[in-house]
């Protein structure tokens, strides 16, 4: 088992970790799935819109920030979600970081933008641009939508994430490129190590726990817990060249995964 465990790593393949499942009833979870999606859209209109459109009048965009921080803190605790935060004294308050995390739930979004303790810009998919009025406020926070199928955007995409590291900010991203199957860590894409080597910035893993079984991939269902958020010691990039990135994706995976397993 520790055998195939190291392979996977090595060669950066889908690993599968036991799954906890949930006692609670399946149709109360559908109930709850469909209150966290109610209480998000409620929270954009009767509240993010009125922001976005008088932050945008007096040109004070990145007000938002705050706003948003706290609206995705409700969000969760509204999705019946604690949030244990452990390793934040692993970071300097002065430093930016690239923030690379597992993704196994919608939940883990709200989590990495809320819970670093900085500003940040999270690396999504364009498809969150089609939301009404999130998408269009994904902007004033510097959420950047990256097009994964065309590499000329893609590649728009990481040179505004290298803008937004050089004004102070943080960037996350979640490397495997979409959201795993409740129990999995699957391959990380290589852009946010790119991204790392290019402007000389230390990589922080992120480990978040238990979002798959509270409101997993294709569940449909959405359950109360408590999801643990670990911050893992930094990955420094300094002195690394190119053709080294495939060490440092593995470093960075081996110490995500080896929480994971915990």
């Amino acid at each position: 088992m520790l055998g195939s465990f190291s392979e996977s790593l090595r060669k950066n393949e889908k690993i599968q970790f036991p799954v906890k499942k949930c006692n609670k009833s399946a149709f109360v979870g559908k109930l709850r799935y469909w209150w966290c999606w109610f209480v998000a859209g409620a929270m954009i209109l009767l509240i993010g819109a009125p922001a976005l459109i008088l932050l945008w009048l007096i040109n004070r965009k990145t007000w938002l920030y705050p706003l948003a921080s706290l609206g995705a803190k409700i969000w969760l605790w509204a999705c019946g979600a604690k949030v244990k935060v452990i390793g934040l004294e692993n970071l300097d308050p002065l430093k930016s970081y690239i923030f690379v995390s597992n993704h196994r739930s919608y939940l883990d979004t709200a989590v990495l933008f809320a819970y670093t303790g900085r500003k940040m810009s999270i690396l999504a998919k364009k498809e969150l641009l089609k939301i009404p009025i999130f998408g269009q406020g994904m902007s004033f926070v510097n959420i950047i939508a990256i097009d994964r199928s065309n590499p000329e955007k893609a590649l728009e995409s990481m040179q505004k994430a290298k803008e937004i590291l050089e004004k102070g900010y943080s960037v996350g991203v979640f490397a495997e490129g979409t959201r795993a199957m409740p129990g999995e860590l699957l391959p990380f894409k290589k852009g946010a190590f790119h991204l790392a080597l290019q402007t000389q910035t230390p990589i922080v893993p992120v480990a978040i726990k238990n979002t798959d079984w509270m409101m997993g991939k294709s569940a449909g269902t959405a359950f109360p817990g408590t999801i643990e958020v670990v911050f893992l010691p930094p990955v420094e990039t300094k002195g690394y060249i190119t053709s080294e990135i495939s060490e440092i994706l593995q470093k960075v995976r081996s110490s995500i995964a080896m929480e994971l397993a915990k």
